[in-house]
């Protein structure tokens, strides 16, 4: 089985930890590759950071020509472009945000998610409300630390806890991580606080797997049946 891993952005050594965390949650016989927009935001933050890395990560999937791969994970958390990209491949999509909500719901009645910026808060409640698990979700706060500042561990450590406690405060009873870039500090931040902490990288590769696994696919009834044939530019002319 092999799942390809989009980053949400160009940012290559983030890439390179999403992947390190996917590779450690999947199964024997299961590859993971990591994919890296050629062009799009360095980290996304915000709504004008979030449209311009979905349609960087269709781009990057549009014009993949790798091995075959049976499932993508998504790896932006509270990032737009899911439903493009499930209209758009043939396989199972799965998105971090939606994977560790869905986890976290049959963990404790309600969860909360510790992200980077306050500023994604809005884009983190849409994408819940979408997937059906907003009315679980006690709290989002966040940290205050951008996305390229996750690379200091310490620094991030402390603000995670401190986010933590007032999500614990708000009701969450399990806690979710808010970004791909903090794959990993669920074992740090779990045994400190005592309760689960779900790791969304993690948790949509297990779900990838498991789909897989039960040859399961998106539904071509409907909401995601394949694009009306028609032509589309994608990028500049030169890029054509």
């Amino acid at each position: 089985m092999r799942i390809v891993v989009t980053n949400c952005n160009t940012t290559q050594e983030m890439t390179e930890e999403i992947v390190r965390g996917a590779r450690a949650a999947a199964g024997p016989g299961t590859t993971v590759d990591g994919l890296t927009p050629a062009w799009g935001p360095v980290s996304a933050e915000g709504w004008l950071d979030s449209y311009l890395s979905a349609a960087a990560v269709l781009d990057t999937l549009r014009t993949y020509d790798g091995p075959p791969y049976d499932a993508v994970v998504m790896a932006g958390f509270g990032e737009h472009g899911r439903e493009g990209v499930r209209e758009l491949v043939d396989t199972p999509v799965v998105d971090i945000t939606e994977a560790a909500a869905h986890l976290a719901c049959l963990l404790g009645r309600r969860y909360g998610v510790v992200t980077t910026l306050e500023r994604s808060r809005g884009q983190i409640e849409d994408s819940l409300e979408t997937a059906g698990v907003a009315r679980n979700c006690a709290a989002i706060v966040g940290t205050g630390l951008k996305v390229l500042d996750l690379g200091d561990e310490e620094r991030t450590e402390t603000a995670f806890l401190a986010a933590a406690e007032r999500a614990c405060a708000a009701g969450a009873e399990v806690l979710v991580l808010g970004c791909a870039g903090m794959t990993g500090l669920q074992r740090f931040v779990g045994e400190k606080l005592g309760l689960p902490v779900v790791d969304g990288v993690a948790a949509a590769v297990k779900l990838a797997e498991s789909l897989v696994a039960l040859g399961l696919t998106t539904s071509r009834i409907g909401t995601y049946a394949e694009p009306l044939p028609k032509r589309r530019v994608w990028g500049t002319p030169e890029r054509r």
